[in-house]
């Protein structure tokens, strides 16, 4: 009699214990809280250019000015509003698309398979920065039309991660008899292959966000995303060039670019351990569930 008992992944508590993890919780948990309560933690408004011009950092400008007279310190946090959540949606909507597509492709094969992976080898033979900025210039510069731009070229790396691990699943005895017992594909997708792939899922995805908010930001850098006047640091940093001799126009966005990104691949590394024992048994961690 075949085995009908659905395997699950297991997770490993002590990944978390480890320190650079409960950094990167910390510090990203910090930045959502940030993004979500911008207009309120924000000591100026963002946009308002009453402050007198390019202050350097002290005093009631704790980040000092823009050239056009606008607080630092407020346009960084209400940046973070910008940033953040459609980074966060991005990676959502790449996930849901990325991971659709592969499941039909590796649990149909044949011409669904081929079709599918050809438009994926499609996106994924030009770089993805390059292809992003043709898209997001075609589309016309803006917020919304760089989320687009940055979702098409995004969206290939979960299907193909998909398409191998329901191919290596989908001759599994439980699958297979689930299937002798009357599941339809779509159940058997989601009853028995979805819960055995969704760690490998996860982890790239956290650490996409990353990724995300620099491709977001890279974009508003060239002038195909936000638009003046938003408070965005990929614009930020931008506006800087012109005033090098200023550091604070720059270092401060840019810092909060580098601690955000540097935070979701710390919890990418430990969901990564949690859900992998192999890898947390290399690290020398604890015992699983």
């Amino acid at each position: 009699m075949m085995n009908t008992r659905i395997k699950r992944p297991r997770i490993h508590l002590g990944a978390w214990g480890a320190p650079l993890g409960i950094i990167g919780a910390v510090i990203a948990l910090a930045w959502i809280v940030v993004a979500f309560l911008a207009p309120v933690i924000a000591p100026h408004d963002p946009l308002a250019q009453d402050l007198p011009r390019l202050q350097a950092p002290g005093g009631d400008t704790i980040l000092g000015t823009d050239s056009l007279g606008r607080d630092v310190f407020s346009r960084l946090i209400s940046g973070a509003g910008v940033t953040i959540p459609l980074a966060l949606l991005l990676v959502v909507l790449s996930v849901l698309i990325g991971t659709i597509l592969g499941s039909i492709a590796g649990f149909f094969g044949r011409w669904v398979d081929e079709t599918i992976m050809r438009i994926t080898d499609l996106v994924m033979a030009f770089p993805t920065v390059i292809l992003a900025m043709v898209i997001a210039a075609a589309l016309g510069a803006s917020l919304l039309n760089a989320v687009y731009a940055a979702l098409i070229v995004s969206w290939p790396s979960y299907a193909r991660l998909t398409r191998g691990l329901v191919l290596g699943l989908r001759s599994s005895n439980y699958v297979v008899s689930g299937r002798l017992l009357g599941f339809s594909p779509w159940r058997s997708l989601w009853r028995d292959i979805a819960p055995n792939i969704i760690g490998p899922i996860l982890v790239l995805a956290s650490l996409d966000i990353g990724t995300a908010i620099l491709l977001l930001s890279g974009l508003s850098f060239l002038g195909l995303g936000a638009k003046p006047p938003t408070a965005e640091w990929g614009s930020m940093v931008s506006d800087a060039i012109g005033n090098f001799d200023q550091w604070w126009l720059g270092v401060f966005p840019g810092l909060a670019i580098l601690t955000v990104v540097v935070a979701f691949n710390f919890v990418g590394d430990a969901l990564r351990d949690a859900l992998d024992p192999k890898s947390a048994t290399l690290r020398g961690g604890g015992p699983t569930l």
